[in-house]
Order: C-alpha cells, then structure tokens, then sequence
C-alpha cells in the first residue's frame, strides 16, 4: 500500500473558474449536520437476490439511469488573504429508498454548506445531511421528491459473488459535464483490496476495477450487468492507468442501515498501526515468527496502550483467531463489538505472551 497515492475523485470549482485537480481525501471531523432527521424504525428496501440475468443495453440503461444523482456542493474557503472563496464541488450518488436517501462519499459532502442534487429527469433538490461515516468514506444525504423516486437495487455480499474478469459499469457525474451521467464499462480487477490514503485512512473490502472513473465520479454506484449495485466508487490510483476502487455492499449495507437509524457507526476499535511481518521486517528486528501483525505504532489512550501492547510486539492471535498478517487483524476486529474483551496472544522478542484488551468505540479520524 505504501509509495502510492491514491486520488479521491470529487470536481473542485473555486469560484468561477473550473480547476482540473481534484485533491486529496482529507479525514472529516465526522460531525453530523444539526437537526437531521433519525428513521429509527428504517428498513432497507433496495437489497435484491432476485436479479440474476445480465441486461441488454437498452434495459440496463432505463433501469439504472433514474437512480444515478449528480450532487452539486458549496463550501467557503479562504485564499493567501484570508478573503472567503466560494468552492464548488461536484459529486455522485445513488437513490437507494423512494423516501429520497441516497448513498455518497464522505469526502463528497464533508463540510458542505449546502448540498444539491439533480436527478435524471432535471428535477434538482436541496439535500440535508442525514450522517456520515469518515472511515469508510460513506455518507447519506435525503431529499423529500413528491411522489416517491426509484432506487437502484443492491447485491450484497458483492466480495464473495463477483469473479474477476466479470464485466461492471461505473456510472456518475465524470468531469460534471452537462447532459446527464458518463457511463464506462471494465471489469472486475481484484476483489478485497486494501489502499492507505495520504491522512492514514485505510479502506478495506474494495473492489478494484478498470473502469474509467473520474473526477466528478466520487459517490457514484458501481454495477454489475443485471443492474445491480456491487459498490460505490471512491478512488483511483494517481500514478497508474485504469486502476480504481470502490466500496463493495459488504461495507456498504450495513453502514447506510447504521447512519440512517442510528447517525453512527459501531466499529470496535484496538488502536495500533500495523505492517504484515515479512522475511525483511523479521530480519530488521530478530523477529522469533516469520508470520503476524508487526506493532509499529500504539496509539496514546487507546485500548492497546491500556493492554500493555508496545512498538514491535507481533501479533499472532485475537480472540481466538490466529493471525498471520495486518489484513487478519482488522477482520478479527471486525467481528466484535466495542467493550469486547479480547485475548490477544503476541511475541515480545523471544518471548510469547498474552493479554486482554477490551475494545472501544472507533474514533471518528
């Protein structure tokens, strides 16, 4: 993951005059908008099993291009004279309730003061910031459209029924070229990636893809041929060609469900910076295992501080579960909720030990 950056893909315009940079993911403060609504009691109506046939083009356009949104947002920056400079940056997402939620990027609508979203048919609407999750770069932002409005269909579990080679198509706002959505088509490229963003964010379960994706693209779904969405576009490599991620449904549904019933996200949270023992690490440092979770960083009041964890210890099991790498960690984590007590059996030098941490609620950055 490291020695490459990773661009997120949201047009800037400051002022009137169209930059064609679109800046780095920076972390949000994760603050939600005030008075949002919360849906308690909401279910999610767009996960669909039922699609299984590819689509011709004429069927997979009309029954995806109704629910595609370019979103349009203003912010206020100030320039080299602390004068304010109007920012506009343009955006995607995808409706996934007729009640008029629709899925985003984080980075999308972070500090936006206001949010606009046009719809296919030219219908445009002020949207409110329902909650946002800037650790999966994943937001909900809702318009109240009279009448109701269509919404894309899901396919969960995306990382386990998408094949490599499969034929996907990105559509969104590229470039927010007026006249409706740039629609490219690729394949699938990898399944379960993991990339570091410039801030240390670290997004999982990606699915990488050769679809032309572009600035502008941020927010908007990913498909499948049958129309379905497998994940929600977020990045692309900057000093490569063709290579891009989005979000897959595994991390997508359960978060959209999250912030819309509850504005937050249950993450438990251990607080270490890790690297995947290799024959170099294990070399560098007279490692006793060739394999584990390599501590380069405790973070101060974290769980793992509270433990006893430190700089160089190598993790070689969590709750049960043995771990042989950095990626084995976060998904052991994943499976446990905050005020979890864990067992977590580690290497100090030549010595093998063992502690409990109880793990808390994630920070927002």
């Amino acid at each position: 993951m490291r020695g490459l950056k990773y661009i997120v893909l949201v047009l800037l315009v400051v002022g009137l005059l169209a930059s064609s940079s679109c800046g780095l993911f920076k972390s949000s403060d994760g603050s939600n908008a005030q008075g949002t609504p919360i849906d308690p009691n909401w279910q999610p109506v767009y996960i669909d099993e039922a699609r299984g046939a590819d689509l011709d083009t004429d069927a997979f356009v009309q029954n995806v291009a109704p629910t595609v949104v370019a979103i349009v947002t203003e912010k206020i920056s100030r320039d080299i004279f602390f004068q304010p400079v109007p920012q506009v940056g343009a955006g995607s997402g995808v409706v996934i309730d007729p009640k008029g939620y629709i899925v985003t990027n984080n980075h999308v609508v972070e500090g936006a003061t206001s949010i606009e979203v046009t719809l296919s048919d030219k219908r445009v609407f002020k949207a409110i910031k329902v909650a946002t999750d800037p650790l999966t770069d994943l937001a909900v932002v809702q318009i109240n459209p009279e009448g109701g409005i269509p919404y894309a269909h899901f396919l969960s579990n995306s990382l386990t029924k998408l094949k490599v080679l499969q034929r996907v198509v990105a559509v969104g706002n590229a470039l927010a070229l007026p006249g409706g959505p740039t629609w490219t088509e690729g394949v699938v490229s990898y399944l379960g990636r993991a990339i570091q963003l410039e801030n240390n964010v670290v997004l999982e379960d990606l699915i990488q893809t050769d679809a032309a994706i572009n600035p502008g693209n941020s927010g908007g779904p990913l498909f499948n041929m049958a129309g379905q969405v497998v994940g929600i576009n977020v990045a692309i490599a900057a000093e490569a060609q063709n290579i891009g991620f989005a979000i897959s449904t595994d991390t997508v549904i359960p978060v959209v469900y999250s912030l819309i019933t509850k504005q937050s996200v249950a993450a438990a949270w251990l607080g270490v910076s890790i690297y995947t023992v290799t024959p170099t690490i294990k070399s560098q440092y007279s490692l006793a295992v060739d394999s584990g979770a390599f501590i380069v960083q405790v973070v101060s009041g974290s769980p793992a501080e509270a433990a006893g964890l430190k700089e160089s210890d190598v993790i070689v099991q969590l709750g049960g579960q043995a771990i042989a790498s950095a990626d084995q960690i976060s998904a052991a984590i994943k499976g446990h909720q905050p005020g979890d007590a864990v067992q977590i059996t580690f290497w100090r030098g030549n010595e093998k030990m063992s502690t409990t941490a109880t793990l808390r609620q994630r920070p927002s950055s």
